[in-house]
């Protein structure tokens, strides 16, 4: 009896020991970008509840080089895999991950057959409410600067929707579509491409709006049009995201106006959730999985 006790309880600390020893690398060219800081730092909190071993890889806007960093991982036999990129960009290293047994979770990356899930807000919502947002802000006329990129899936689909609501609005052109350099996160390049935008339409009234896919190109936009002397245009920006710096502007109640609040810590621990359940050999039946977002205008920025 006492030795079937003891084989039991080893039994029980082997199990135990395994569970509270699994290895996940999380890889992304977009570390420099808030939205993502809060996805990995939302997934690291949920991952360090489960006493996993959580190695961040950051590959600075290479995308080619989170190939590389994915067979890195695959190498080492980590237990799992989660990337916030393109996985149609990264397939050479999803393969190799598929052939080792090794399950791959999107963090806001993208539908792909070789992930498991994606764990992301609702990209087509999202656009919806900002781009509808300025069509009515702007009566339904005027010129709009979009700042888009389309490289990145997630991002990609809110230009998509966004250029569908203002092509049902005769009276609204799109002046511009953008599509910022986000080595540095985007602020930057987005503030003078801005500059030469204002600078090639400079009567007063020639841009109504700005809809920007994430909340960095709206930002340097906004800074373009205060340095230039035109906020009292009344130049309606919107971004998505609704980052600290985002909040802070909108609460201000100047030109930026809208944003949407992603979930970020909700994604990234709702990623670690899909994690955990892949590992224990659960059988996912959704390979898309939406954490609920909220619209952010002035009224409610400083929640």
């Amino acid at each position: 009896m006492i030795k079937h006790l003891t084989l039991a309880v080893s039994a029980l600390a082997l199990t135990t020991s395994l569970a509270w020893s699994q290895t996940v690398a999380v890889i992304t060219p977009y570390l420099a970008q808030p939205g993502t800081q809060a996805y990995v730092e939302g997934f690291e909190v949920a991952a360090a509840e489960r006493g996993w071993d959580v190695n961040v890889v950051d590959t600075a806007g290479d995308v080619a080089a989170a190939i590389s960093r994915i067979e890195d991982a695959v190498v080492q036999g980590v237990d799992a895999i989660v990337i916030n990129v393109d996985p149609a960009q990264v397939s050479a290293g999803l393969f190799a991950a598929q052939e080792a047994g090794i399950p791959v979770v999107g963090m806001d990356a993208g539908s792909d057959p070789l992930l498991a899930a994606n764990v992301t807000s609702n990209g087509y919502a999202m656009a919806a409410e900002t781009s509808v947002y300025v069509a009515n802000r702007i009566n339904g006329e005027g010129n709009v600067v979009m700042f888009v990129f389309d490289a990145f899936p997630p991002v990609q689909l809110r230009g998509v929707v966004a250029d569908a609501v203002f092509g049902n609005f005769p009276d609204i052109v799109v002046l511009d579509r953008v599509t910022p350099d986000v080595a540095d996160g985007g602020i930057a390049d987005s503030r003078a491409r801005m500059e030469a935008i204002l600078a090639a339409n400079p009567e007063p009234g020639s841009i109504a709006a700005v809809w920007a896919a994430w909340d960095q190109p709206a930002l340097g936009a906004l800074q373009a049009i205060e340095d230039a002397g035109r906020a009292g245009e009344g130049i309606v920006i919107t971004g998505i995201d609704a980052n600290p710096q985002a909040r802070d502007s909108i609460a201000m109640g100047g030109n930026f106006e809208a944003s949407v609040a992603q979930d970020f810590a909700g994604i990234g621990s709702t990623a670690a959730d899909v994690v955990a359940r892949l590992l224990a050999g659960e059988e996912l039946r959704e390979s898309v999985i939406f954490v609920p977002t909220q619209f952010v205008t002035a009224a409610n920025a400083a929640e």
